[in-house]
């Protein structure tokens, strides 16, 4: 915690019990303020829109409303405009996780994380940023994206309203390259790069790269496994 910010808040929605009861213990141990824990999706959606915490710990399995479900409920347009979703499942390339993406989850942990990668992605995704690494976000995208079905994500944005600058810019950021990288190729400052990005996401109606990643193969703008890009991107 910073003398600037208060304690960062946070809801844990987990079926059992002794998950819930870790994650609690670990965060208290660090000043994170627990504000509620649920045992299935509705009752984290509850949770969420009593307390509005910074973010949710969601686990995608759990009985009746699942975690995928709990995530587009909060993360609607009824929901705090402020809360972000990190889902928290047992393997990493899960067509679960996918789905969470789309639903506008902020990224993923595996259940045996260590209390400091915990601790550091909490803060991480309350800062605005996207836990998950572009790259990570490809592979699952690459293995479980369908475009001969409907677009699970925004498919009424328009890339149009992007400018030829941005267009480049989501497309390379969508191949994986971070801010740095993104500055060395377009021969820019990193300071630039960060305002392109942040317009793109403005512009898109989108709440970190992550999702900028996943509309970007959605679209046709960046096409999986190498496949050449859409040529009207």
């Amino acid at each position: 915690m910073t003398a600037d910010r208060p304690p960062l808040r946070v809801v844990v929605a987990d079926d059992q019990a002794l998950v819930r009861t870790g994650f609690k213990l670990i965060l208290a141990a660090d000043g994170i303020e627990v504000t509620a824990e649920a045992a299935d999706g509705a009752e984290a959606v509850a949770a969420v829109r009593r307390t509005r915490p910074d973010v949710v710990l969601m686990d995608i399995r759990m009985p009746e409303t699942d975690g995928i479900e709990a995530t587009r409920r909060i993360l609607g347009g009824d929901g705090p405009q402020e809360t972000r979703v990190i889902v928290l499942t047992t393997y990493d390339l899960d067509h679960y996780v996918y789905a969470a993406l789309t639903a506008g989850a902020s990224g993923f942990l595996l259940k045996d994380v260590s209390p400091e990668h915990l601790v550091a992605a909490l803060r991480l995704v309350r800062s605005g940023d996207a836990l998950l690494a572009p790259t990570i976000t490809r592979r699952l995208i690459e293995r479980f994206a369908k475009h001969d079905e409907p677009q699970t994500i925004a498919p009424h944005r328009d890339l149009s309203v992007l400018t030829p600058r941005e267009l480049e810019v989501l497309r390379l950021l969508a191949t994986g390259l971070s801010n740095a990288e993104l500055a060395s190729r377009l021969f820019l400052s990193q300071t630039t790069v960060k305002s392109h990005v942040g317009r793109i996401l403005s512009k898109l109606d989108l709440r970190d790269r992550v999702q900028a990643v996943v509309l970007a193969y959605e679209t046709g703008l960046i096409a999986p496994e190498g496949g050449a890009p859409d040529p009207h991107g």
